[in-house]
């Protein structure tokens, strides 16, 4: 039998697939919620479950990583996917926990407009991460991204916008822009992380071309 000095290399390319199978599922059942509006509750724990899922790959892609000497791609890369896909499932958490907690009446239009580009964007970064290692071009994917991201901000606008239009006449009404400020803002930084992650993969796929 072959003795080796180095550590078997870890399937780092696997793992993020999985990690972003998880955040793919998250925001599938996201995208119901605010499509649907009905057992808020119970999508909220189920994206809560997912998330703990996706925490145990996060520490496993950090052990190996502290334990071995060879990686397929550069260690900051591999970092920098791992702490990413991390953040994105946590901002998919935050933003189901709000629209749960909040007990608001309905998801407003915008709202339900970004979450479902935000999860197209999510399905994107999949491909992308499929092609890590194989010289495959991602530009294609980069560009769809892209403008779904160009969507969100229009829409994010567009959102704030017809929420501040309204005269808050009562209580009730301060509440409710208070709430949708907090909601919007967690969409906010949960469609500029999705695309920070794709500039970062873009990035290392042309390094490792």
């Amino acid at each position: 039998m072959a003795f080796s000095f180095f550590p078997r290399s870890p399937k780092f390319f696997e793992l993020f697939r999985e990690q972003n199978r998880i955040i793919v599922d998250a925001a599938t059942v996201l995208d119901k919620l605010a499509r649907e509006f009905v057992n808020c509750e119970l999508q909220c724990q189920v994206i809560n479950k997912l998330e703990a899922e996706g925490d145990e790959i996060n520490h496993t892609i950090r052990r190996e990583l502290s334990t071995t000497f060879i990686t397929p791609i550069d260690r900051e890369d591999i970092h920098e996917i791992n702490s990413s896909q991390e953040t994105i499932l946590n901002h998919i958490q935050a933003v189901s926990n709000r629209i749960g907690v909040y007990e608001v009446d309905e998801v407003r239009f915008p709202a339900k407009k970004m979450i479902a580009d935000i999860k197209e964007m999510i399905v994107g970064i999949g491909i992308m991460l499929g092609k890590l290692g194989s010289g495959k071009e991602v530009s294609g994917e980069v560009a769809h991204i892209k403008h779904l991201k160009k969507e969100c901000e229009m829409l994010l606008v567009s959102g704030l916008g017809e929420l501040y239009d309204r005269p808050a006449s009562d209580p009730a009404s301060i509440v409710e822009i208070i709430k949708w400020t907090q909601i919007y803002d967690r969409i906010d930084k949960l469609f500029n992380r999705t695309w920070q992650l794709t500039k970062s993969i873009e990035g290392i796929v042309l390094k490792n071309a």
